[in-house]
């Protein structure tokens, strides 16, 4: 059973265990379109450059790396922007961490820690990092002193984020969970 079967594609979903790049920036794509969608946009991307080298990706001709983040189908609905955020996420771990991304997280003893260097990270503001956290903890088993205050509501076990998905189950109350966010936004709109 994989550890975050988020995107329906076995393929998909093994990258995102075995390469930390793909998982950061699966979780950078989520945003504005399904789960799904945004956690397969890695793979995507890996069979179009050929690897996630963060050290290619960063060197990348901007065009050229927009033109395959917009082909058909496209790594999320604002390609264009996503590309160059992903780009700078790459130079930016070339530069800081070595061309490894999972030196933002490993080594780090407190979930403040982790939270800090995460919001470094191009696109990443505290939601996203608190989900992303959550995501370390609850499908890959990491450990951080302050967990469950520092990703609070992340951190609970109400299905609502990505960070709680471990099967078709799981994945379908996320839905239902951020479907009913939207419903009472709505309501809340029109009163």
């Amino acid at each position: 059973m994989p550890k975050f079967p988020i995107t329906g594609d076995a393929k998909a979903d093994q990258l995102l265990e075995k390469d930390p790049l793909a998982l950061v920036i699966g979780m950078l794509l989520d945003q504005q379109v399904p789960m799904e969608w945004a956690f397969k946009g890695p793979l995507v991307l890996k069979d179009r450059i050929g690897s996630l080298d963060p050290a290619s990706i960063s060197s990348m001709d901007e065009d050229k790396l927009v033109e395959l983040a917009s082909t058909k189908p496209a790594i999320h609905r604002y390609p264009r922007s996503m590309a160059l955020r992903i780009q700078s996420l790459c130079t930016l771990v070339v530069e800081e961490y070595g061309g490894d991304v999972s030196k933002v997280w490993k080594n780090q003893k407190t979930a403040t820690d982790v939270m800090k260097q995460l919001q470094t990270l191009p696109g990443y503001g505290p939601e996203k990092s608190k989900i992303f956290l959550a995501i370390l903890v609850k499908r890959f088993g990491y450990s951080f002193e302050g967990f469950d205050k520092a990703c609070a509501p992340f951190s609970g076990d109400e299905p609502r984020s990505a960070a709680h998905v471990s099967d078709a189950e799981t994945l379908a109350k996320v839905h239902a969970y951020k479907k009913m966010l939207k419903a009472k936004a709505k309501a809340a709109l029109k009163t």
